[in-house]
């Protein structure tokens, strides 16, 4: 009787060494798989995308508070910022007003009075860092801080002044308004 046929060859030695069952071997471990790196690597950037978009929010949030109070601070600066020197003049009003109650106050005590109100009101101005611009006769015209009224022939160098016609005033080194002067003409 014949050997039933069987379909899988026999393991005969044919000289060759016999063929691995997979050429490429996969490995069962999560961290050499590919798939499992990405999907960690993709978890790790979607932690950080969250982490920075928190960081971002909370930071656009301390800016705007930071803005929002420094618009306050200005608000209230500018509101307040004449309160200092209000507050300084007042001893020059109660002054004039005292001068005023008196009714039958002489000529001398009215000139003493409006003399040491006016000492009052300069020692105001200068604290609040308002300074007077009188220039003597004789300095050089200065168009920054000076205004000619006239130009008048005189012995002085031109471009001099010769009279101050009114004072002017500078406020924290800007000119708040200028001195009028005549000067003298050029030769």
């Amino acid at each position: 009787m014949s050997e039933p046929h069987n379909p899988t060859p026999s393991a005969a030695p044919t000289g060759q060494p016999e063929p691995a069952m997979d050429e490429h071997p996969q490995h069962d471990s999560p961290a050499t798989d590919p798939l499992s790196e990405a999907l960690a690597e993709l978890a790790q950037l979607k932690a950080t995308n969250t982490d920075l978009a928190d960081q971002f929010l909370r930071a656009k949030a301390e800016a705007e508070n930071a803005r929002r109070r420094a618009e306050e601070e200005i608000s209230k600066a500018r509101k307040f910022a004449v309160e200092a020197f209000a507050e300084s003049l007042l001893p020059v009003a109660d002054s004039l007003a005292a001068g005023l109650a008196i009714a039958d106050a002489s000529a001398e005590q009215l000139r003493e009075g409006s003399e040491a109100t006016l000492r009052q009101l300069k020692s105001a101005l200068e604290r609040h860092k308002v300074i007077e611009i009188n220039p003597e006769a004789g300095a050089k015209f200065d168009p920054h801080q000076h205004q000619a009224i006239s130009v008048v022939p005189a012995e002085q160098e031109p471009n001099t002044v010769v009279t101050v016609l009114q004072k002017g005033y500078l406020i924290s080194d800007r000119v708040l308004r200028p001195a009028l002067v005549t000067v003298t003409a050029p030769k």
